[in-house]
């Protein structure tokens, strides 16, 4: 549970807007709905966690470590308004970030991911991950239920893991022509913060 004197930060989905000035000016009722919803959610302390769907396969630092980062992420991403379920390149960035910052050689990925059910494809999207070498951390799936655009028939879970053993319900496919430039909201406000939960689990 959050502690109830400790006021929830928010993030606007919109530069240079603040959160209620975004919702009184330009979000349509659906979006507001959306955020009373997860404003709910998060000060009832009712989030998804990467670590309780995670399917791990690694052999990089602990199992216990892996699976803090992804949740540490995964909070702080969840600050944006509208939750993390259209956060990937966010998450996928901050946890390159992590990575590094660990002397860890990752790099974030961007392409497609193609989910199946069966032998038949059911949906796919842009999407980033993050890749160590042979293995693949795809964090931020947990949270792709609560996006309308998604089938609710769609159930994927967090990866982390050789590519080889990668859970045959989805494929991801990585197209080195796009270019992405870093989130502003990651590097001011979500890095900073991250780094010194870093150094408090190391300590």
């Amino acid at each position: 549970m959050l502690d109830k004197n400790k006021k929830m930060r928010e993030v606007s989905p919109v530069l240079g807007v603040d959160v209620e000035e975004y919702l009184e000016k330009y979000a349509n009722d659906e979006q507001k709905a959306f955020a009373i919803k997860f404003r709910t959610l998060k000060n009832e302390g009712n989030r998804y966690k990467p670590s309780t769907q995670l399917i791990d396969k690694s052999e990089i630092k602990t199992p216990e470590f892996r699976a803090w980062l992804l949740d540490e992420i995964a909070t702080l991403v969840d600050e944006n308004l509208f939750g993390r379920s259209e956060m990937c390149l966010q998450f996928a960035e901050l946890l390159t970030m992590a990575l590094k910052y660990l002397y860890i050689d990752a790099r974030m990925v961007l392409g497609k991911a193609i989910y199946y059910n069966g032998i038949k494809e059911s949906f796919r999207w842009d999407h980033a991950w993050v890749r160590i070498n042979y293995e693949i951390i795809d964090g931020n799936l947990d949270s792709i239920i609560e996006n309308p655009r998604v089938p609710k028939s769609i159930r994927v879970a967090p990866y982390w893991g050789n590519i080889k053993e990668m859970p045959l319900d989805r494929r991801l496919q990585e197209n080195r022509n796009i270019i992405y430039k870093s989130d502003v909201d990651v590097a001011k406000i979500w890095w900073p913060d991250l780094v010194k939960s870093i150094e408090r689990y190391n300590s």
